[in-house]
Formats: C-alpha cells, structure tokens, sequence
C-alpha cells in the first residue's frame, strides 16, 4: 500500500548526522503507528523520481522528530537530493530476498551463486541492516564457506562494482595478507615493476587493526581518492597508481563487510580469499604476487595454515584465469624501522632514494618481491629478476618513478626534512645488556595505535634494533611518538603492560 494518498506525506527534517553507510530515517511514534510501522521495518522514501528504501528508527519525543516530520540521516537526504522542509513520500517496503539466503546460511546450507549474487546486490544497494549483515558475516566465520561459496562470492563481488579494462595483456599486482608492522614493500615495488614498462594498479586498504595500511602510508604523499574518471589517466601517463580501493567502486560490497568485520576482529577465511581476488579481478590483473606472512603474533602461526590458504589462492586464481606466484614468508618481527604512517613513509623515501641508513630489511624484501614478480610476468629468466629490480632501484629510476606517480595523484614533491613525527616522544631503554631474542608484532602495532596511529599520521613507532642486535643497558629500543601528551602516557601505560621485546 502506497501512503502517499494516505498519512504518508511527512516534511523531511535534516538531522545533521551520518550513519556510515546504512540508510535510516526517524519517524514520530505517533506518525508510526499511524502508518502501522514499527521499528526495524523498512520503508520507501520517495521525491520526485527518486526513490531508496531505509530502515525505520522510531522516536519516542517530538523533541527528536516531531510529527508530520521525517528525520533523514546523511546519506537519505543525498540519495533523493533533499533539504529541510522538503515533503517526501513514504510506504512500506518489502523484506529484501537476501535476508532467506542469510537464514539458509545460519541453517548450514550451502548457497548458490545466484543467492550469494542477489545477497551481494542488497548488500551494495544498503539494503542489509548492520544486524542483517553481521548475521551474514557471522554465518560465514561460525560455518565457513565452501570452495564453491567463496568463488561464487568473488563473482558477486567483481560483478556488482566496476573493472579496468586495459590495452596492456599483462597486468601485474601484488598482496600480502598483513600482520606485519611496517613492511611497506608495496610503495617501493610498484615505482619498479612500472620502471619497467610493466602496468600496474594497485588497489591497497586502510588500516583496519594495524597502525597503517598502505593507502595510510601513500597518503601522507599524495590523496589515495580519485574518481574514477581520473584512473584511466594514471593508468596511460605513468602506468600503475597506488589508491585506496573503496575511492573507486571496485568490489564494493568488500568495504561494506569490513566495517562489520571490523569492530568483531574476525576476518573470515572465505571472505578473506573473496575480498582480496575480487579486487584483484576488478582491477584486471593477470598476474600475482600473494605473500603469506607466517609468525606467531600475525594471523597465520605455521606452515600447515599458510599451506591450505597457499591451495585456497591458487584454485581460486585458476578459476579466475590469474596466475600466481604465493610466497610463503617469515614474519617474526616488524619490517623497516618506522611502524606509523609517516614514520613508515619516511622509511619508503629513505630505501627509493638509497641513503645509507635505509632499512635494509625492507629494501631486500622490496627487491625480492619486485624480483619474482618480473619473473612471473616474464620480464626475466627465473633467477634474475632480482637483479633487475636492484638496477632500477639503484640507477634512481623507480625513485623519478614514484614522484611522477605522486604528482599524478595530486600530491607534492616528497621533502623527507618536512616529515616529521609527532611533537611528543618517550624513548624505551634496554633494561639490561644482550641480543634481541624477540620481537612481539602484536604489541609493537598495540601500542603504536594507542599513540593514535594510523588516524593520527605523525604517531606511531621508531624502532631501533631487530632480531639479533646487540644492545647494552640503557641504549633506545623503540621511540614511542604522539600528537598529545594524553595519548602518549596511554602508550607508556601499554608498554609496561606488554613485552614488546625480548633480550
């Protein structure tokens, strides 16, 4: 029943609030009842030709939503194009088809693609409630997923959002499924492997429980946000970019599970594999580098896990028609100094510009990986792709190579002297003297984040000894870094509270 011809003309009120994503309007309870809609119910809200379904909240004073009025969160008023006054339309709107599949998931049935595809949809359309969707997520990380589920969710999700389409045949990209402070290789081999005449473009996340993501670390260069009118454009005049994926609508229904992912710390194996090869199929790559970070304090503990999900990856690709290279790494301790945004950035310059006290873990993971990633796409013989990356790394060609990525992407010409870190700092001294035994990822990044990395770009870790250094009583281990003194006692607090290093 449409209520236009009934009770169902309201004046929006603009609430000043966004939601983050799921579309809610507020309605008078008297309104509410009038109109037999209840809370959680879903509605059509029409202006004009335009039309969205939103998910009702109801308020109780007519301090909040008075009645006659409907209150529209950020995200309504943008999709039907409304401001404050205006009358709006609205009618009860059917349950989405999805919520049977999610039910049959909760049941332990196994869906199939054309389920996972019309569950998809809604969930890219914001038809899902966040409860909706996270009993979705839930199912999946309680149940698991079939091969078949996770192909057939990767489909869904390359099929709902946008893909490159390139003239190139080969087009490279690499992975890693992180754990590991630092290790911001990305931003170093792609200014090599495009130095090469090679195409690459490199969707990259933000931080989700780590103190930076790459497209973290490649913002305090340059926006990592482009239309995607402008993709195309990097693509011809340098060959590659380094970007955020949820800027440009590839596998869009990707950072919309990650939001619900996030707060429950639990990341799906099938969703995992999904959300990963989605991108990289959108972005249209034919060729792969995975790296399986494996260590006691990052998500995969030995061998035996890193070789199933090295099998998942590889079926997955076949089916996709990329072929992949899967390296299996060790990743006992955090890569590069820096562990922060800027504080990784400036570990980034330091190794495409080749000063002497560039981390030369980070640089020789970089040439590894740039290496067997030349090798893969058939640049080089087996063996001496390394050679090459190290050439172009120290002729300073893929150093020219990032400043015209950056540039392209709108930034400036990168100073190293302009980055700094945050204005408060506390050094942690050795206790006694020895050898570093161990390094703990999971505290390191801890307490980076208590200083307020990544949100705060400045805040964040200087590490100076890794496994194997000596040190004496009282030398620096680590400086912790911070925008505020408030932050920075919560990050001293954290570190008497955990064992970051081991002597």
């Amino acid at each position: 029943m449409n209520f236009c011809n009934l009770k169902g003309m309201l004046k929006v009120k603009d609430l000043d609030i966004a939601t983050g994503g799921t579309k809610v309007v507020l309605i008078n309870e008297k309104d509410a009842r009038a109109l037999d809609i209840h809370h959680m119910d879903r509605v059509e809200v029409n202006k004009g030709k335009k039309t969205i379904t939103a998910i009702v909240d109801i308020a109780e004073s007519a301090k909040a939503v008075p009645a006659g009025k409907i209150g529209l969160f950020e995200e309504v008023l943008e999709a039907l194009k409304v401001k404050n006054n205006d009358v709006v339309c609205i009618s009860n709107a059917p349950k989405p088809e999805s919520l049977t599949h999610i039910k049959n998931k909760l049941d332990g049935k196994e869906l199939t693609y054309e389920e996972t595809a019309c569950l998809v949809k809604d969930i890219v359309d914001e038809k899902l409630s966040m409860i909706e969707l996270t009993s979705y997520v839930a199912a999946n990380y309680t149940l698991g997923m079939t091969r078949q589920e996770t192909l057939f969710l990767t489909k869904a999700m390359i099929n709902t959002g946008n893909v490159l389409k390139h003239k190139t045949k080969i087009v490279a990209d690499l992975h890693s499924i992180g754990g590991v402070p630092g290790n911001r290789t990305t931003m170093i081999v792609i200014p090599i492997i495009i130095s090469a005449g090679i195409t690459i473009p490199k969707t990259s996340s933000r931080a989700i429980t780590s103190p930076a993501g790459t497209a973290d670390t490649m913002e305090v260069f340059c926006p990592v946000s482009v239309p995607m009118s402008k993709v195309k454009s990097l693509l011809n005049t340098v060959g590659g970019f380094i970007l955020w994926g949820g800027s440009i609508n590839l596998a869009p229904a990707d950072e919309k599970i990650i939001r619900v992912e996030s707060p429950l710390s639990i990341d799906p194996e099938g969703q995992m594999l999904a959300s990963i090869l989605a991108k990289k199929a959108s972005v249209g790559a034919t060729h792969l580098i995975m790296e399986l970070p494996v260590g006691k304090d990052v998500k995969l503990k030995n061998l035996k896990e890193a070789h199933h999900l090295k099998e998942e990856f590889e079926y997955l690709c076949k089916q996709l028609g990329i072929k992949i290279n899967v390296l299996v790494t060790n990743s006992e301790e955090p890569i590069g100094n820096g562990i922060g945004p800027v504080l990784e950035a400036i570990d980034v310059l330091k190794v495409l510009q080749n000063f002497k006290d560039a981390p030369q873990d980070l640089r020789c993971k970089s040439l590894e990986m740039a290496g067997i990633l030349f090798e893969l796409v058939g640049k080089t013989k087996n063996g001496n792709g390394r050679e090459l990356a190290k050439q172009i790394l120290d002729s300073g060609q893929a150093y020219k190579t990032f400043l015209k990525m950056v540039k392209a992407q709108g930034g400036p010409i990168p100073d190293i002297k302009k980055l700094k870190p945050g204005k408060h700092s506390f050094d942690v001294l050795s206790t006694k003297t020895g050898r570093i035994k161990d390094i703990d990822n999971k505290a390191i990044a801890k307490i980076a984040r208590i200083a307020g990395a990544p949100k705060d770009k400045h805040s964040g870790i200087y590490l100076y000894k890794h496994m194997g250094d000596k040190i004496t009583k009282g030398e620096k281990l680590f400086t912790i870094y911070a925008n505020s003194n408030i932050k920075l006692n919560y990050a001293k607090q954290a570190n008497k509270q955990l064992t970051s290093y081991i002597i």
